[in-house]
């Protein structure tokens, strides 16, 4: 990723801001609510509606806008509001992701959407309403109360494993609301943040209950690099590869793997919460390929991985695969409801740049660097990123201009040019001096986990 790379990023798709306004006036209208539309709520809803009026949800979303300046809007007219904000963000991610393909002369695999054969489940209908309920109070109006009056809905949704997505998106919602209330007394409301969840759970309330639609694939994945995602209570590592199966063009895919955990867990210490997946790690710690078969794989590009079916390979440098495979592989396509700006996240090969202030330049062009990002699990830190000469990592769309996540990178120690990736320590600690603290400090997972099977013999 040069200079010319970065200059095709340098302005942003047309549209991309107006339709970000729209969103916004519409994000900030849901702070105080619904049951009293003041002007400025008026004028965004009116925006918004202005800005699908040319979509075939225009009659719905007029319909809509109508029935909240009377007071009388129900279920169905909400969710055409959520719907157009949705379509809005998908429109700005498609812009944006056609751009970053055109940037780096990439192909992407087109979305085939899967054949709905179910009815939306009765359960969802709970949901609807209580989120209904949250947009006439608004933000500032939401209290334990409020919250608490979805804890059935969410028990009887997480019950049913087809409407699990949904459950655990309103298990979670609920959860940060009422961490949060009352409400009314915070300095500061992440606005985006909370009309997304309330977006993404009114419009998976219409959904049918789903399966993920996969086909089954026997290759040979090369890793990337991989991004760790932390919260006091979970942990994820996503993997970036390159799966290559005969008869067929390499592609992009992706792995999550996930657990639980509590927040004295973490630094490299985490690793130990996925050691079930032993083959995974072991290619993530020594820079192997992986060989699969019959793997599940979604139509967006990610490998419902199963230990049992991959075993760690020949060594595979993932600096020679972002080189030499990684230009040439389809990316993965996106459904419909991941179409955010959010969720974007590509890996890119990034070299013949200088870093200054935090930010990746080459030329005159610079790209924010999310230095803040850095995984705690690994060896990388902002002085090794800084002093790199080459870095894999996610090109991102963070609020209003690209950003890149750093993954891995390459810089001299002495003379030798060294690697420093993200999952280097997946099987342990290879720093000494980190090694040495984590023993000193003791095995958190080791003492939990004994003390659980305490409790549990009881």
């Amino acid at each position: 990723m040069r200079e010319v790379a970065l200059s095709a990023l340098a302005q942003s798709p047309d549209g991309v801001t107006a339709a970000l306004e729209a969103v916004g006036g519409f994000d900030n209208a849901l702070v105080n609510g619904f049951a009293r539309v003041s002007e400025p709520q008026g004028a965004a809803l009116a925006a918004l509606a202005g800005a699908v009026a040319g979509s075939p949800l225009a009659e719905a979303v007029s319909a809509a806008v109508a029935k909240v300046s009377t007071g009388a809007i129900g279920a169905e007219d909400l969710s055409a509001l959520a719907a157009a904000r949705a379509a809005l963000l998908g429109a700005v991610h498609d812009a944006l992701l056609a751009q970053a393909d055109t940037a780096l002369g990439r192909n992407r695999f087109e979305w085939t959407e899967p054949a709905q054969t179910t009815a939306p489940s009765a359960l969802a209908v709970g949901s609807r309403a209580w989120l209904g309920e949250l947009a006439i109070a608004g933000w500032r109006g939401v209290d334990h109360d409020l919250v608490s009056a979805a804890d059935q809905t969410v028990e009887a949704l997480l019950a049913e494993p087809t409407l699990r997505r949904l459950a655990v998106l309103l298990d979670g919602f609920t959860a940060e609301l009422g961490g949060s209330a009352p409400i009314a007394t915070m300095d500061r409301i992440p606005a985006r943040r909370w009309a997304d969840l309330w977006a993404r759970a009114l419009l998976l309330s219409w959904r049918g209950p789903e399966s993920a639609v996969t086909e089954s694939v026997s290759g040979r994945l090369l890793p990337l690099a991989v991004d760790v995602h932390e919260h006091g209570t979970a942990v994820q590592a996503q993997l970036h590869g390159v799966l290559e199966v005969a008869g067929a063009p390499s592609r992009r895919v992706r792995v999550s793997v996930a657990a639980a955990k509590v927040d004295t867990i973490v630094g490299p210490a985490i690793w130990q919460l996925l050691a079930a997946h032993r083959q995974l790690l072991t290619a993530l710690a020594e820079h192997r390929a992986l060989e699969l078969t019959d793997m599940p794989l979604t139509g967006t590009g990610d490998l419902l991985w199963d230990d049992h079916r991959a075993k760690a390979g020949e060594p595979a440098d993932p600096f020679v695969t972002a080189t030499v495979q990684l230009p040439q592989a389809h990316g993965p396509a996106v459904a419909p409801l991941d179409r955010d700006p959010v969720h974007i996240a590509e890996p890119v090969l990034l070299d013949g740049y200088k870093i200054r202030d935090g930010a990746l330049a080459s030329g005159d062009r610079r790209i924010r660097l999310e230095l803040d990002a850095l995984a705690s699990a690994g060896p990388l830190t902002a002085p090794i990123v800084n002093a790199s000469s080459a870095m894999i990592g996610l090109l991102r769309w963070d609020a209003d201009s690209w950003s890149v996540r750093p993954l891995a990178v390459q810089r001299k120690v002495k003379t030798a040019l060294t690697a420093f990736h993200n999952g280097d320590w997946a099987l342990g600690p290879t720093d000494p001096k980190v090694a040495k603290a984590q023993a000193k400090s003791g095995d958190a997972v080791a003492v939990l986990r004994e003390r659980a099977g305490r409790l549990l013999r009881k």
